[in-house]
């Protein structure tokens, strides 16, 4: 069976500005490897993050890369 990931912004912003110790980025390295999955407000939270123009611009690539799951009530009900 094939893990997914579902990142928060903190662990996107987090991961790419190089904040955790080498086993969390190793860690979320390995969910990023794969095509990363973010949700809509993921996305959103990450392109306002207050930064410089060229770390904005490794957000938007990152987000630009993503699959990003929009919201649905099948998303926003969904238990598992």
């Amino acid at each position: 069976m094939e893990l997914k990931f579902l990142l928060d912004s903190n662990t996107v912003i987090d991961f790419l500005g190089a904040k955790y110790p080498a086993e969390g980025m190793n860690l979320v390295s390995n969910a990023v490897d794969d095509i990363p999955n973010i949700s809509i407000i993921t996305k959103i939270e990450v392109l306002s993050y207050k930064t410089t123009d060229e770390e904005y611009e490794l957000l938007q690539n990152f987000c630009k890369d993503a699959i990003v799951l929009e919201l649905n009530d099948e998303i926003v009900n969904k238990n598992n």
